[in-house]
């Protein structure tokens, strides 16, 4: 029997081929796009990783600049303690120097004073006046040195003290202790810590 020309050019639907077909054209489209980590994942990484480093350089930087900062203030503190104790240092000693010149002419008017007082009585008015005179000048003189920061050095009744004071005379009596200053015969005086001259002293010795 002979076939049907119809029937041979006929094409047949295989529901399995057709199955495969599209597993295939799937496949096909996977493989045709990109992974989303190619397309975003990589620069935003990369430009992550960046930002971080730049950071990081940026926090040492800021730290050794901190660290440099407060090194340079701690030596401008030490320079500008520094330059306070040499002014300091340079205005006593100038200050001294003048008062070592100054104390010989006040010690002289104090004699003189001393020395006419036990006569001032039977003296005329005049001379008086000149008495006068002579201890105010004594006295502006000590006023001048004393606000220059001069200050007499204690002595009589004090325990002697070889820093501040120069024995000059002793006497035994059991009226002192021993090492006590009975009598100041030159007076001594000091500029803050700095000793300007020592006190001539008599001191009480043991009978």
């Amino acid at each position: 029997m002979d076939a049907d020309p119809d029937t041979e050019n006929e094409i047949i639907w295989d529901p399995e081929e057709d199955a495969s077909l599209d597993n295939l054209s799937s496949a096909d489209e996977a493989e045709a796009q990109p992974e989303s980590g190619e397309t975003t994942g990589g620069p935003a990484t990369a430009e992550l990783i960046a930002t971080r480093a730049e950071l990081k350089r940026v926090e040492t930087e800021n730290a050794e600049l901190k660290d440099r900062l407060a090194r340079r203030q701690a030596d401008f503190e030490n320079y500008r303690k520094r330059v306070e104790r040499e002014r300091s240092e340079t205005y006593n000693r100038v200050v001294a120097d003048v008062a070592a010149k100054l104390l010989p002419v006040s010690d002289n008017l104090k004699r003189a004073l001393d020395a006419e007082s036990s006569v001032e009585a039977a003296e005329s008015d005049e001379f008086r006046h000149f008495l006068s005179g002579v201890d105010l000048i004594w006295k502006q003189l000590n006023g001048v040195l004393e606000a220059l920061g001069v200050k007499p050095i204690p002595a009589v009744g004090e325990q002697f003290d070889p820093h501040v004071h120069e024995a000059v005379v002793t006497e035994a009596t059991d009226e002192y202790e021993p090492d006590t200053v009975i009598q100041e015969i030159v007076a001594g005086y000091r500029l803050g810590d700095k000793l300007i001259r020592p006190a001539l002293v008599k001191v009480a010795t043991r009978k």
